[in-house]
């Protein structure tokens, strides 16, 4: 409940960012997505680190607390991501996986922040959620976007709306 079950979510959602991130770098290691420009590899590689290092926060926060640490990826996105995975043939489909990823993350965060009542763990999910943005950020200009775009509704393309908020 609370703070602890927010921790356990977002534990699993960057254990989910960590499977896929992975799961990309082999298959652009294995050749599978054609040729990969440095820079992706150099982004997909921190971004992996960053995702590592968010599962772990949030797991000292459930084990300070004598919860299990998650380690299992979100249940409710794993399959999605599996599937869109698996139809992944190159670098954009890629870049578009991992979009659909952090932006579920950032707006959980963005959802959940204002939930939570330890100082510790606002601050925890206040210091990820921006993480998260620009991880979008980046990958709308891999995808050759820009993303200070707005939509025909007026708003910026890497906003973080919370419909997609685990």
């Amino acid at each position: 409940k609370g703070d602890l079950a927010v921790a356990a979510v977002a534990a699993s959602l960057a254990s989910l960012a960590v499977f896929a991130y992975e799961s990309g770098l082999a298959a652009a290691t294995a050749g599978k997505l054609g040729t990969v420009p440095p820079a992706i590899g150099t982004f997909a590689t921190t971004a992996l680190s960053q995702h590592t290092q968010h599962a772990a926060a949030w797991n000292a926060v459930l084990s300070s607390n004598g919860k299990a640490k998650i380690t299992e990826t979100n249940p409710t996105l794993t399959p999605t991501v599996q599937a869109a995975f698996a139809k992944v043939t190159d670098i954009t489909g890629l870049a578009q996986l991992a979009l659909m990823l952090e932006t579920a993350a950032a707006a959980t965060y963005q959802a959940e922040t204002s939930m939570l009542k330890s100082a510790s763990a606002i601050g925890l999910s206040a210091s990820i959620e921006p993480v998260e943005m620009q991880h979008i950020a980046i990958l709308y200009y891999v995808m050759g976007m820009y993303p200070g775009s707005q939509t025909s509704a007026g708003s910026p393309i890497a906003f973080s709306s919370t419909a997609s908020a685990a």
